[in-house]
């Protein structure tokens, strides 16, 4: 995804926190012509909140900016507006409880938030699941990751003001979730997830809404590309700006998208493959300068990649077991136990740790992508102006509960 930056907006103009803190300007005159003359104008740095809600945050979160002018001179987020505890919370709830606690960390994510923490309780049981549960698990995976990037797209367009990708964008996310809806009774906290498989089959409409989808999304994302991709204006705001090096993206932790539109092609689909990614062929699109347009391509072409292993997975659908056999208490071997998975925002992570007494976890803890993400804003955003700030937090895809603890 090779792009020439904006000739105003080089690499080399807005260079990454590597680049030396801009000085504090006291005042615009020297000193020595200061006692002569009191009339000039003085600029100081000063210090404004962005949100808690900021139209361009997308939820309860707050960035005091230190500034001079319009200059950002550092960034600081301010997390805990919506804490409710959900780890300590977790660790008072059956395993199977805790499986609707997880989608509500990311709500754009949910069927893979539930998935990542029922496949940290089958690992530690060393269950074996039906063919059948798996594909489905697969199937509504790549779907949320299509249904999150729309939301994204539309909701970036209209951070920099263009209204129109909001409505094309809920247009065709509404297919995605109408058939979630018809599968599961849910549109957005998805709980359909179990462990051991899926709470029930899949609706005889889902394989021919599937197909359906197959069939005319990818002229979709051409029409995505025309109506935004390629606008001069969007072109401007985001070529050349907010540059997160590969270095500074490892150092940060950052993953998905994010550390993707850096150059790397971190993916845990691939790297550490789950349920039966390693059984799909697809591609891991990345970046190449590390700036906003490239992470705002880097999800264009997810979309397009997760059509593949959609294609993929719907030939793999066969009659069969949708859950397997379980028991009632569930009670796990004693010990740490982990599972890490790729959600639409990065890699999402949960730990629990088991006294193999109970049937609840001593210890809970949830790794959200989110929250590294979030942690490189100050770095992609200094010495650059308070409209550059909006573009780059838009191209993080914040979810502000995915970030809360």
């Amino acid at each position: 995804m090779e792009q020439n930056s904006h000739p105003s907006q080089s690499a080399a103009s807005h260079s990454p926190c590597t680049a030396p803190r801009p000085m504090r300007i006291q005042q615009l005159d020297s000193e020595k012509n200061s006692s002569s003359d009191n009339t000039q104008p003085r600029t100081e740095e000063y210090l404004i909140n962005m949100g808690p809600q900021h139209p361009s945050t997308h939820g309860v979160l707050r960035l005091v900016l230190r500034l001079a002018g319009e200059t950002v001179l550092e960034v600081t987020p301010h997390l805990g507006y919506i804490h409710r505890s959900i780890e300590k919370i977790c660790e008072n709830e059956t395993y199977t409880q805790i499986t609707h606690l997880t989608d509500r960390l990311d709500y754009l994510c949910a069927h893979t938030n539930n998935w990542c923490w029922i496949d940290c309780v089958e690992r530690a049981m060393g269950l074996e699941l039906p063919d059948r549960a798996q594909v489905i698990r697969v199937l509504m995976a790549e779907l949320q990751r299509i249904q999150s990037h729309l939301l994204w797209w539309g909701v970036f367009g209209m951070d920099l003001g263009a209204f129109t990708p909001f409505l094309y964008g809920f247009r065709d996310r509404e297919k995605i979730t109408d058939i979630f809806e018809e599968t599961c009774g849910a549109r957005l906290t998805m709980n359909y997830f179990r462990i051991g498989g899926v709470v029930w089959d899949l609706h005889e409409n889902f394989i021919p809404r599937v197909n359906e989808l197959l069939t005319t999304f990818p002229a979709l994302i051409d029409e995505y590309e025309r109506l935004l991709s390629k606008n001069v204006i969007i072109q401007s705001r985001c070529q050349g700006v907010g540059i997160l090096s590969p270095e500074n993206a490892l150092a940060y932790g950052c993953s998905g998208p994010v550390i993707r539109g850096s150059g790397l092609a971190r993916d845990v689909r691939k790297d550490a493959p789950y349920g039966i990614y390693d059984r799909f062929s697809f591609d891991v699109p990345t970046g190449t300068t590390g700036d906003c347009f490239d992470r705002y391509q880097v999800r264009i072409e997810e979309m397009r990649e997760s059509l593949k292993i959609i294609d993929q997975a719907i030939k793999m659908l066969e009659p069969g077991d949708f859950t397997a056999t379980i028991p009632r208490k569930i009670k796990l071997p004693e010990g740490a136990h982990y599972s890490l998975m790729e959600t639409a925002r990065g890699a999402f992570g949960c730990y629990l740790y088991s006294d193999g007494k109970s049937d609840k976890p001593v210890r809970v803890k949830l790794t959200s992508p989110s929250y590294n993400n979030l942690q490189a804003v100050n770095c992609m955003a200094r010495n650059l102006k308070i409209a550059d700030l909006v573009t780059i937090v838009s191209t993080l895809d914040l979810v502000i509960p995915d970030i809360d603890r």
